[in-house]
């Protein structure tokens, strides 16, 4: 069985919806934090079970009898990411889970200025060291992320940021997709496989493409990261997660996110999505979640 948690997520979410394309329904479960948001699984088939990272009394009887288990990593920029991914890891350990699929990030690293990547290293560190198969999902920047880190720059007509640097923004519908066709493929991936988009723009690119894309002139600017910090925090974010932002555009300018790697479109056998495709949606509203996912 392929266990999915994370299931009634976006991105996970919607690996189930490709899974169910590759594979039979009975050989699916799901493992959320509320089992009630999941009962369109169970109406199509799907095992579902109760997972919290938080509580590893429920991970066991969550994860028993999975061949695959897709550990979707934590996205609370306030919780100890790693102690709860390691207690998930000792939890698939302790079942005999046959293989893990942990969605990590492009540019996992220790000495990263983005919080969550030196999470991502660290449980690979873990993976590693726990003696059961796995395999990272090395997700390019997302590019939905894009919605609240180019600000509103339709009204205002302008990108301001604190840093600029090339990051191959990835869309998480493609991620999604690919993580089920590797689930399908039984173990043909090992190890930490980078899923990017083909091209890395800059900000300032960006603005580019905004320009054409809304017909009107899009300005571009670098400032200061604790000036454009206190302006994030005049206008109402809270500062913690003006600081968490700063973290990205940083990472961002110092390459961290700049690779473009070639399995992602092998997989989907198309080209990803683009900036420019998800610019050309209508606007989406920022809601405050994480821009890791």
């Amino acid at each position: 069985m392929i266990i999915d948690t994370g299931a009634t997520g976006a991105l996970n979410g919607a690996t189930v919806e490709h899974l169910l394309q590759r594979v039979a329904p009975e050989e699916i479960g799901v493992a959320v934090r509320d089992p009630g948001k999941a009962r369109h699984f169970v109406q199509r088939g799907v095992t579902v079970r109760r997972c919290d990272y938080a509580q590893p009394d429920t991970l066991p009887t969550a994860f028993n009898g999975a061949d695959q288990l897709l550990l979707v990593s934590s996205s609370d920029p306030t919780a100890d990411a790693v102690s709860l991914h390691r207690a998930a890891i000792d939890a698939a350990a302790a079942v005999g889970v046959g293989r893990i699929l942990y969605t990590s990030h492009q540019g996992a690293a220790a000495g990263s200025p983005f919080g969550p990547a030196r999470d991502h290293a660290a449980t690979e560190t873990l993976l590693s060291d726990s003696g059961i198969p796995w395999t990272s999902l090395r997700n390019g920047f997302y590019a939905h992320s894009l919605n609240w880190l180019l600000g509103p720059w339709r009204e205002t007509r302008r990108i301001t940021v604190p840093a600029d640097g090339p990051v191959s923004w990835t869309a998480r519908e493609d991620a999604a997709e690919a993580a089920a066709i590797i689930l399908a493929s039984d173990g043909r991936y090992d190890g930490p496989i980078t899923l990017t988009a083909t091209a890395a723009p800059t900000f300032e690119d960006i603005a580019g493409i905004a320009s054409e894309v809304s017909g009107h002139e899009v300005g571009f600017e670098v400032i200061d990261g604790d000036a454009w910090v206190a302006d994030q925090v005049s206008a109402g974010q809270q500062e913690f997660m003006a600081r968490f932002m700063l973290g990205t555009y940083q990472a961002a300018r110092d390459g961290f996110f700049a690779g473009v790697d070639p399995p992602l479109a092998r997989l989907l056998g198309r080209e990803p999505q683009t900036v420019r495709d998800l610019l050309a949606k209508p606007a989406a509203s920022p809601h405050g979640a994480s821009p890791e996912r």
